[in-house]
Protein backbone atom coordinates (compact mmCIF):
# COMPACT_ATOMS: atom_id res chain seq x y z
CA UNK A 1 0.00 0.00 0.00
CA UNK A 2 1.77 3.40 -0.91
CA UNK A 3 0.40 5.20 1.65
CA UNK A 4 3.07 4.16 4.09
CA UNK A 5 4.34 6.78 6.48
CA UNK A 6 8.13 6.72 5.92
CA UNK A 7 8.96 10.49 7.64
CA UNK A 8 12.16 9.41 9.62
CA UNK A 9 12.44 10.98 13.08
CA UNK A 10 14.34 13.91 11.84
CA UNK A 11 11.73 14.33 9.10
CA UNK A 12 9.53 14.40 11.71
CA UNK A 13 10.93 16.90 13.80
CA UNK A 14 11.21 19.73 11.11
CA UNK A 15 8.07 19.23 9.92
CA UNK A 16 6.84 19.70 13.89
CA UNK A 17 9.00 22.77 14.61
CA UNK A 18 5.88 24.82 13.57
CA UNK A 19 3.64 23.41 15.53
CA UNK A 20 1.90 24.88 18.10
CA UNK A 21 1.79 21.68 20.44
CA UNK A 22 1.94 23.98 23.37
CA UNK A 23 -0.69 25.84 22.28
CA UNK A 24 1.38 28.79 22.47
CA UNK A 25 0.10 30.27 19.19
CA UNK A 26 -2.15 29.15 16.22
CA UNK A 27 -2.03 26.48 14.33
CA UNK A 28 -0.71 27.84 10.40
CA UNK A 29 -1.93 25.73 7.51
CA UNK A 30 -0.90 26.83 3.65
CA UNK A 31 -3.01 27.70 0.95
CA UNK A 32 -0.89 27.56 -2.06
CA UNK A 33 -2.81 28.00 -5.08
CA UNK A 34 -2.22 29.99 -8.48
CA UNK A 35 -3.36 33.28 -7.34
CA UNK A 36 -1.26 35.16 -10.27
CA UNK A 37 -1.60 32.74 -13.51
CA UNK A 38 -4.17 30.59 -16.02
CA UNK A 39 -6.28 30.46 -12.48
CA UNK A 40 -6.34 32.93 -11.26
CA UNK A 41 -9.96 33.64 -11.92
CA UNK A 42 -11.01 31.25 -9.82
CA UNK A 43 -8.50 30.83 -7.42
CA UNK A 44 -9.59 33.51 -4.56
CA UNK A 45 -12.99 31.11 -4.46
CA UNK A 46 -10.77 28.68 -4.02
CA UNK A 47 -9.08 29.66 -1.19
CA UNK A 48 -12.28 31.61 0.50
CA UNK A 49 -13.54 27.65 0.79
CA UNK A 50 -10.67 26.67 2.72
CA UNK A 51 -10.69 29.29 4.71
CA UNK A 52 -14.37 29.10 5.49
CA UNK A 53 -14.07 25.95 6.90
CA UNK A 54 -10.49 27.68 9.28
CA UNK A 55 -13.17 30.28 10.61
CA UNK A 56 -16.23 28.04 10.72
CA UNK A 57 -13.39 25.68 13.46
CA UNK A 58 -12.20 29.01 14.88
CA UNK A 59 -15.80 30.57 15.49
CA UNK A 60 -16.09 26.87 17.66
CA UNK A 61 -13.36 27.31 19.86
CA UNK A 62 -13.57 23.65 19.78
CA UNK A 63 -9.92 22.61 18.21
CA UNK A 64 -7.39 21.61 20.89
CA UNK A 65 -8.62 23.47 24.09
CA UNK A 66 -9.50 26.42 22.07
CA UNK A 67 -6.37 26.69 19.50
CA UNK A 68 -6.99 29.02 16.62
CA UNK A 69 -5.99 28.08 13.28
CA UNK A 70 -4.56 30.88 11.17
CA UNK A 71 -4.31 30.70 7.16
CA UNK A 72 -1.18 31.69 5.20
CA UNK A 73 -1.64 31.98 1.38
CA UNK A 74 1.35 31.50 -0.92
CA UNK A 75 0.88 31.69 -4.82
CA UNK A 76 1.52 28.62 -7.02
CA UNK A 77 1.51 30.44 -9.88
CA UNK A 78 0.15 26.99 -11.53
CA UNK A 79 2.58 27.20 -14.08
CA UNK A 80 6.05 27.72 -12.55
CA UNK A 81 7.58 24.97 -10.96
CA UNK A 82 10.37 26.89 -9.41
CA UNK A 83 8.37 29.31 -8.02
CA UNK A 84 5.57 27.15 -6.66
CA UNK A 85 8.40 25.36 -4.90
CA UNK A 86 9.74 28.71 -3.37
CA UNK A 87 6.81 29.73 -1.69
CA UNK A 88 5.69 25.97 -0.39
CA UNK A 89 9.79 26.23 1.38
CA UNK A 90 8.68 29.60 2.25
CA UNK A 91 5.54 28.38 3.98
CA UNK A 92 7.45 25.69 5.96
CA UNK A 93 10.63 27.29 7.00
CA UNK A 94 9.80 30.76 7.24
CA UNK A 95 5.70 30.49 8.14
CA UNK A 96 6.23 27.13 9.71
CA UNK A 97 2.74 25.69 8.86
CA UNK A 98 1.68 22.67 9.91
CA UNK A 99 0.50 21.32 6.55
CA UNK A 100 -0.36 23.03 3.14
CA UNK A 101 -4.24 23.34 1.69
CA UNK A 102 -2.68 22.93 -2.18
CA UNK A 103 -1.25 23.24 -4.83
CA UNK A 104 -4.50 23.42 -7.18
CA UNK A 105 -2.21 22.40 -10.76
CA UNK A 106 -1.10 19.16 -11.45
CA UNK A 107 2.88 19.99 -12.26
CA UNK A 108 3.42 22.38 -9.46
CA UNK A 109 1.82 20.01 -7.24
CA UNK A 110 3.87 17.27 -8.37
CA UNK A 111 7.10 19.85 -7.89
CA UNK A 112 5.62 20.82 -4.17
CA UNK A 113 5.34 17.71 -3.30
CA UNK A 114 8.75 16.12 -4.49
CA UNK A 115 10.97 19.00 -3.41
CA UNK A 116 9.15 20.29 -0.15
CA UNK A 117 6.01 18.15 1.20
CA UNK A 118 8.52 15.03 1.36
CA UNK A 119 11.61 16.36 2.25
CA UNK A 120 9.97 18.65 5.37
CA UNK A 121 7.26 15.74 5.98
CA UNK A 122 4.50 18.00 5.34
CA UNK A 123 0.71 16.81 4.37
CA UNK A 124 -0.54 18.41 1.15
CA UNK A 125 -4.30 17.71 0.58
CA UNK A 126 -4.71 19.28 -3.47
CA UNK A 127 -8.49 20.23 -3.63
CA UNK A 128 -7.91 20.57 -7.65
CA UNK A 129 -4.07 18.64 -9.12
CA UNK A 130 -6.26 16.00 -11.03
CA UNK A 131 -3.43 14.26 -13.31
CA UNK A 132 -3.52 10.49 -13.28
CA UNK A 133 0.25 10.64 -12.54
CA UNK A 134 0.07 11.70 -9.28
CA UNK A 135 -1.74 8.24 -8.37
CA UNK A 136 1.89 6.61 -9.12
CA UNK A 137 3.96 9.35 -7.23
CA UNK A 138 5.84 8.36 -3.96
CA UNK A 139 4.54 10.70 -1.47
CA UNK A 140 6.08 8.95 1.96
CA UNK A 141 2.05 8.89 2.74
CA UNK A 142 2.08 12.68 2.77
CA UNK A 143 -0.32 13.77 0.29
CA UNK A 144 -3.96 13.76 -0.55
CA UNK A 145 -6.66 14.66 -2.61
CA UNK A 146 -10.08 15.54 -2.58
CA UNK A 147 -10.76 15.93 -6.35
CA UNK A 148 -11.51 12.42 -8.45
CA UNK A 149 -8.19 11.57 -10.74
CA UNK A 150 -8.39 12.66 -14.86
CA UNK A 151 -8.34 9.53 -15.08
CA UNK A 152 -11.89 9.05 -14.49
CA UNK A 153 -12.78 12.95 -15.81
CA UNK A 154 -11.85 11.62 -19.04
CA UNK A 155 -14.26 8.66 -19.11
CA UNK A 156 -16.92 11.14 -18.01
CA UNK A 157 -16.04 13.34 -20.90
CA UNK A 158 -16.49 10.41 -23.23
CA UNK A 159 -19.98 9.30 -21.74
CA UNK A 160 -20.91 13.13 -22.18
CA UNK A 161 -20.00 13.77 -25.71
CA UNK A 162 -21.00 10.31 -26.72
CA UNK A 163 -24.58 11.17 -25.05
CA UNK A 164 -25.12 13.76 -27.32
CA UNK A 165 -24.49 11.88 -30.09
CA UNK A 166 -21.48 13.26 -31.35
CA UNK A 167 -18.76 10.93 -32.95
CA UNK A 168 -15.70 12.73 -33.69
CA UNK A 169 -13.80 15.40 -31.88
CA UNK A 170 -10.58 17.52 -32.29
CA UNK A 171 -8.55 17.86 -29.50
CA UNK A 172 -6.16 20.56 -28.04
CA UNK A 173 -4.29 20.52 -24.68
CA UNK A 174 -2.38 22.75 -22.42
CA UNK A 175 1.20 20.77 -23.02
CA UNK A 176 1.71 20.09 -19.20
CA UNK A 177 1.08 17.46 -16.93
CA UNK A 178 -2.25 17.86 -16.48
CA UNK A 179 -3.66 18.75 -19.76
CA UNK A 180 -1.25 15.58 -21.54
CA UNK A 181 -2.94 13.68 -18.42
CA UNK A 182 -6.37 14.43 -19.17
CA UNK A 183 -6.25 14.35 -23.26
CA UNK A 184 -4.30 11.15 -23.13
CA UNK A 185 -7.03 9.78 -20.58
CA UNK A 186 -10.31 11.34 -22.66
CA UNK A 187 -8.72 9.53 -26.12
CA UNK A 188 -8.12 6.45 -24.72
CA UNK A 189 -11.79 6.20 -23.15
CA UNK A 190 -13.28 8.33 -26.46
CA UNK A 191 -11.80 5.75 -28.83
CA UNK A 192 -12.89 2.48 -27.03
CA UNK A 193 -16.72 4.07 -26.62
CA UNK A 194 -15.77 3.81 -30.24
CA UNK A 195 -15.29 7.60 -30.98
CA UNK A 196 -12.80 9.12 -33.57
CA UNK A 197 -10.35 12.06 -32.39
CA UNK A 198 -9.02 13.65 -35.69
CA UNK A 199 -6.31 15.21 -34.46
CA UNK A 200 -4.94 16.01 -30.71
CA UNK A 201 -2.32 18.77 -30.39
CA UNK A 202 -0.80 21.03 -27.52
CA UNK A 203 -0.39 24.13 -27.34
CA UNK A 204 1.60 26.96 -25.41
CA UNK A 205 -0.33 28.96 -22.77
CA UNK A 206 1.18 32.62 -22.88
CA UNK A 207 0.44 33.27 -26.43
CA UNK A 208 -0.44 36.43 -28.20
CA UNK A 209 -2.19 34.42 -31.70
CA UNK A 210 -3.46 31.23 -31.85
CA UNK A 211 -4.06 31.32 -35.31
CA UNK A 212 -1.92 28.74 -36.15
CA UNK A 213 -3.12 26.32 -33.71
CA UNK A 214 -6.44 26.61 -34.82
CA UNK A 215 -5.70 26.18 -38.67
CA UNK A 216 -5.10 22.77 -37.50
CA UNK A 217 -7.27 21.75 -35.54
CA UNK A 218 -9.67 23.16 -38.19
CA UNK A 219 -7.88 21.27 -41.13
CA UNK A 220 -8.43 17.88 -39.42
CA UNK A 221 -12.27 18.41 -38.39
CA UNK A 222 -14.68 17.28 -35.63
CA UNK A 223 -17.84 17.86 -34.52
CA UNK A 224 -16.82 19.94 -31.83
CA UNK A 225 -13.61 20.78 -30.47
CA UNK A 226 -12.71 19.28 -27.05
CA UNK A 227 -10.09 21.95 -24.86
CA UNK A 228 -7.87 20.47 -22.23
CA UNK A 229 -6.44 23.72 -21.49
CA UNK A 230 -7.17 26.60 -18.91
CA UNK A 231 -9.93 29.62 -18.68
CA UNK A 232 -7.49 32.44 -18.05
CA UNK A 233 -4.71 31.61 -20.61
CA UNK A 234 -4.47 29.60 -24.09
CA UNK A 235 -7.68 27.56 -23.37
CA UNK A 236 -9.52 30.76 -23.80
CA UNK A 237 -7.09 31.96 -26.74
CA UNK A 238 -7.99 29.14 -29.00
CA UNK A 239 -11.40 29.42 -28.59
CA UNK A 240 -11.68 33.21 -29.30
CA UNK A 241 -9.49 32.28 -32.47
CA UNK A 242 -11.85 29.46 -33.72
CA UNK A 243 -14.92 31.86 -32.91
CA UNK A 244 -12.94 34.43 -34.63
CA UNK A 245 -12.29 32.17 -37.71
CA UNK A 246 -15.33 30.43 -37.68
CA UNK A 247 -13.81 27.20 -37.11
CA UNK A 248 -15.99 25.95 -34.38
CA UNK A 249 -18.49 27.12 -32.65
CA UNK A 250 -19.23 24.53 -30.06
CA UNK A 251 -16.64 23.06 -27.69
CA UNK A 252 -16.76 20.71 -24.89
CA UNK A 253 -15.04 21.92 -21.74
CA UNK A 254 -13.33 19.89 -18.76
CA UNK A 255 -12.85 21.20 -15.29
CA UNK A 256 -9.99 23.62 -16.29
CA UNK A 257 -11.63 25.68 -18.49
CA UNK A 258 -14.85 26.44 -16.73
CA UNK A 259 -15.35 29.60 -14.83
CA UNK A 260 -17.88 32.41 -15.14
CA UNK A 261 -15.00 34.93 -15.96
CA UNK A 262 -14.49 33.13 -19.70
CA UNK A 263 -18.37 33.10 -20.41
CA UNK A 264 -18.06 36.53 -19.59
CA UNK A 265 -15.06 37.51 -21.57
CA UNK A 266 -16.46 35.20 -24.82
CA UNK A 267 -20.23 36.17 -24.86
CA UNK A 268 -22.82 34.45 -26.51
CA UNK A 269 -19.84 32.61 -28.77
CA UNK A 270 -19.89 30.01 -25.59
CA UNK A 271 -23.61 29.45 -25.83
CA UNK A 272 -23.98 25.57 -26.79
CA UNK A 273 -20.81 24.38 -25.63
CA UNK A 274 -20.72 21.70 -22.66
CA UNK A 275 -18.61 20.11 -20.19
CA UNK A 276 -18.18 18.73 -17.02
CA UNK A 277 -16.35 19.09 -13.94
CA UNK A 278 -16.12 17.61 -10.32
CA UNK A 279 -19.71 18.09 -8.21
CA UNK A 280 -22.45 16.54 -7.11
CA UNK A 281 -26.02 17.08 -5.64
CA UNK A 282 -25.24 15.80 -2.18
CA UNK A 283 -27.05 17.35 0.82
CA UNK A 284 -24.09 18.72 1.68
CA UNK A 285 -22.95 20.42 -1.50
CA UNK A 286 -26.45 22.71 -1.05
CA UNK A 287 -25.58 23.30 2.34
CA UNK A 288 -21.89 24.47 1.55
CA UNK A 289 -23.76 26.85 -1.38
CA UNK A 290 -25.92 28.48 1.18
CA UNK A 291 -22.94 29.35 3.48
CA UNK A 292 -20.45 30.22 0.36
CA UNK A 293 -23.11 32.71 -0.51
CA UNK A 294 -23.65 34.07 3.07
CA UNK A 295 -19.58 34.32 3.25
CA UNK A 296 -19.45 36.15 -0.34
CA UNK A 297 -17.82 33.35 -2.04
CA UNK A 298 -19.13 32.30 -5.43
CA UNK A 299 -21.33 29.27 -4.39
CA UNK A 300 -20.90 26.97 -8.01
CA UNK A 301 -17.23 28.36 -8.33
CA UNK A 302 -15.13 25.38 -9.11
CA UNK A 303 -12.88 23.72 -6.72
CA UNK A 304 -14.23 25.59 -3.76
CA UNK A 305 -16.38 22.57 -2.36
CA UNK A 306 -13.33 20.82 -2.41
CA UNK A 307 -10.90 23.67 -1.27
CA UNK A 308 -13.54 23.85 1.67
CA UNK A 309 -13.05 19.46 2.28
CA UNK A 310 -9.47 20.23 1.83
CA UNK A 311 -9.03 22.13 4.90
CA UNK A 312 -11.96 20.42 7.04
CA UNK A 313 -10.01 16.83 6.89
CA UNK A 314 -6.71 18.42 7.80
CA UNK A 315 -8.25 19.88 10.41
CA UNK A 316 -10.01 17.18 11.68
CA UNK A 317 -7.28 14.33 11.15
CA UNK A 318 -4.77 16.84 13.33
CA UNK A 319 -7.94 16.57 16.42
CA UNK A 320 -7.91 13.09 16.15
CA UNK A 321 -4.13 12.61 16.24
CA UNK A 322 -3.86 15.32 19.01
CA UNK A 323 -0.89 16.72 17.05
CA UNK A 324 -0.76 18.59 14.51
CA UNK A 325 2.71 16.77 13.47
CA UNK A 326 2.40 15.57 10.16
CA UNK A 327 3.97 12.49 11.32
CA UNK A 328 1.25 11.79 13.48
CA UNK A 329 -2.08 12.73 12.07
CA UNK A 330 -1.43 11.53 8.49
CA UNK A 331 -2.73 8.15 9.26
CA UNK A 332 -5.80 9.78 10.16
CA UNK A 333 -6.92 11.48 6.99
CA UNK A 334 -8.40 8.03 5.30
CA UNK A 335 -10.44 6.83 8.64
CA UNK A 336 -11.40 10.97 8.91
CA UNK A 337 -12.57 10.69 5.52
CA UNK A 338 -14.52 7.06 4.93
CA UNK A 339 -17.44 4.99 7.05
CA UNK A 340 -17.73 3.97 9.08
CA UNK A 341 -18.24 6.83 11.97
CA UNK A 342 -21.06 9.72 11.88
CA UNK A 343 -21.54 11.73 8.99
CA UNK A 344 -20.41 15.03 8.97
CA UNK A 345 -21.66 17.66 6.79
CA UNK A 346 -20.19 21.22 6.04
CA UNK A 347 -21.50 23.79 9.14
CA UNK A 348 -20.80 20.82 11.61
CA UNK A 349 -16.99 20.67 12.19
CA UNK A 350 -17.85 21.98 15.64
CA UNK A 351 -19.73 18.42 16.09
CA UNK A 352 -17.30 16.58 14.28
CA UNK A 353 -14.75 18.09 17.01
CA UNK A 354 -16.75 16.77 20.14
CA UNK A 355 -17.46 13.56 18.61
CA UNK A 356 -13.47 13.12 17.95
CA UNK A 357 -13.09 14.62 21.52
CA UNK A 358 -15.43 11.62 23.46
CA UNK A 359 -13.69 9.01 21.18
CA UNK A 360 -16.23 8.76 18.46
CA UNK A 361 -15.56 7.92 14.83
CA UNK A 362 -16.84 10.07 12.19
CA UNK A 363 -17.23 9.90 8.58
CA UNK A 364 -16.55 13.36 6.94
CA UNK A 365 -18.99 13.87 3.75
CA UNK A 366 -18.46 17.40 3.91
CA UNK A 367 -19.25 19.50 0.88
CA UNK A 368 -18.28 17.06 -1.89
CA UNK A 369 -19.61 13.80 -0.72
CA UNK A 370 -16.10 12.76 -0.33
CA UNK A 371 -14.99 9.31 -0.20
CA UNK A 372 -11.44 8.51 -0.43
CA UNK A 373 -9.86 5.81 -2.35
CA UNK A 374 -6.10 3.94 -2.59
CA UNK A 375 -4.05 6.00 -2.80
CA UNK A 376 -5.55 9.40 -0.62
CA UNK A 377 -7.68 10.85 -3.89
CA UNK A 378 -11.47 11.24 -4.40
CA UNK A 379 -13.46 8.66 -5.90
CA UNK A 380 -15.18 11.29 -7.37
CA UNK A 381 -18.73 12.63 -9.12
CA UNK A 382 -19.10 14.97 -11.76
CA UNK A 383 -21.66 17.58 -12.68
CA UNK A 384 -22.36 17.96 -16.62
CA UNK A 385 -23.25 21.60 -17.05
CA UNK A 386 -23.98 23.59 -20.44
CA UNK A 387 -23.77 27.13 -21.16
CA UNK A 388 -27.02 28.94 -22.06
CA UNK A 389 -27.59 32.53 -22.13
CA UNK A 390 -24.05 33.40 -20.56
CA UNK A 391 -24.68 31.47 -17.94
CA UNK A 392 -23.14 27.70 -16.46
CA UNK A 393 -26.36 25.71 -16.43
CA UNK A 394 -26.40 22.45 -14.83
CA UNK A 395 -28.03 19.72 -16.74
CA UNK A 396 -27.13 16.68 -14.92
CA UNK A 397 -24.94 14.51 -12.47
CA UNK A 398 -22.68 11.50 -13.19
Amino acid sequence: MKKLLLASAATALVAGTAMAESHMGPVKIGIILGFTGPLESITPDMAGGAELAINEVNESGAFMDGTQIEAVRADSTCIDSAAATAAAERLVTNDGVAGIMGADCSGVTGAILQNVARANGVVMISPSATSPALSEAEDDGMFFRTAPSDARQGEIMSQVIMDRGISEVALTYTNNDYGKGLADSFQKAFEADGGTVTISAAHEDGKADYSAEVASLASAGGEVLVVAGYTDQGGKGIIQASLDSGAFDTFVLPDGMIGQQIVDDLGSGLDGSFGQLPGSDSEGSAIFQEMATEAGINPTGIYTGESYDAAALMILAMAKAGSTSAADYAGEIMDIANAPGEQILPGELAKALELIEAGEEIDYVGATAVELIEPGESAGTFKEIEIKDGAIETVGFR
